[in-house]
């Protein structure tokens, strides 16, 4: 069994929160990406989406494209309109190979909103969840077509959010919706990360690893923080850095047969996180976990 691991490149500059690292030179951080160990990375806003010139650019510091961000908004609009806004980002994604694209529904959301509490995200109800799945399998549908599959990204603030949000959403689309779990947001969401796991793997087609500050996440909880402010306050670290026990997800990674990318991200901020240093840890504490658990990394 072999995965591939990629990195983020949110350590280096936050898209929702541009003081992180804002000033932050693309250039830097794609050759720390490289410097940490990582074969591939993600893009993030700073990253062009003309492959004529971002494949020049990735194969420079010897890195692979492995996805990106979509901010889906297909709950309060229509399959075309959602096709014509991703239409640039699927063609670049297809041009280099990309193996899926992240996509993750933002219509309400409060992820980005700094003084909205976490609670007060939008949420479906079960026949809500019925339609939005129809439409989501349509457009998930087109990107399989077009050879970048779809990675449903589950988030904090979001109408997917918990472990039953996940369970809706799966029940309620078709094959060519895949999953992406992330370990981070699924402890921020107090789900069951080897459960939801392990209920979903032959959807899986995407791994973000981060992890979380216990004590960070309980005041984030009890203080009913946004999504940034809880970022701002250091929720999120690198793998190795936090509670979450990895060793166990390298073991299930490897029972379920995952072979895809897992994607090694973290947002917190890089003054007080160094990237590079962080990201390293994270690649090393993964690297030698899926090692213990019989996982081949390729290069």
């Amino acid at each position: 069994m072999t995965i591939r691991l990629g990195v983020a490149p949110i350590a280096w500059s936050n898209d929702d929160l541009p003081e992180l690292g804002g000033d932050t030179p693309l250039e830097v951080c794609l050759t720390e990406s490289r410097a940490a160990g990582f074969s591939g990375t993600e893009t993030g806003h700073k990253f062009p989406l003309d492959p004529a010139r971002l494949g020049p650019l990735l194969a420079a510091h010897g890195l692979t494209l492995v996805s990106g961000w979509f901010s889906g908004r297909l709950l309060g609009g229509s399959v075309a309109a959602e096709k014509a806004r991703m239409e640039q980002q699927l063609a670049t994604f297809k041009a280099l190979g990309a193996p899926v694209m992240v996509y993750a529904e933002t219509t309400g959301s409060v992820q980005g909103q700094r003084q909205t509490p976490i609670s007060r995200r939008p949420q479906l109800s079960a026949a809500d969840f019925r339609a939005y799945g129809e439409t989501l399998t349509i457009l998930a549908e087109h990107m399989a077509g077009r050879g970048v599959p779809m990675t449903y990204h589950h988030h904090m603030g979001t109408i997917v959010e918990t472990d039953a949000d996940i369970d809706l959403l799966m029940a309620h689309t078709g094959p060519a919706v895949g999953l992406l779990v992330d370990t981070g947001h699924i402890a921020y969401a107090g789900g069951d990360l080897l459960a939801i796991t392990r209920r979903h793997a032959r959807r899986i087609n995407h791994v973000h690893c981060k992890d979380v500050r216990p004590d960070v996440l309980a005041q984030a909880r009890a203080g009913d923080l946004s999504f940034l402010e809880a970022v701002l306050a250091g929720v999120f670290t690198a793998p190795g850095d936090g509670g979450i026990d990895f060793a166990a997800f390298a073991n299930l990674l490897a029972e379920i047969g995952y072979s895809g990318w897992v994607v090694v991200e973290a947002e917190q901020d890089p003054v007080k996180a160094p990237p590079l240093a962080y990201t390293r840890l994270g690649h090393d504490h993964l690297t030698r976990l899926f090692s213990q658990a019989g996982i081949t990394i390729a290069r």
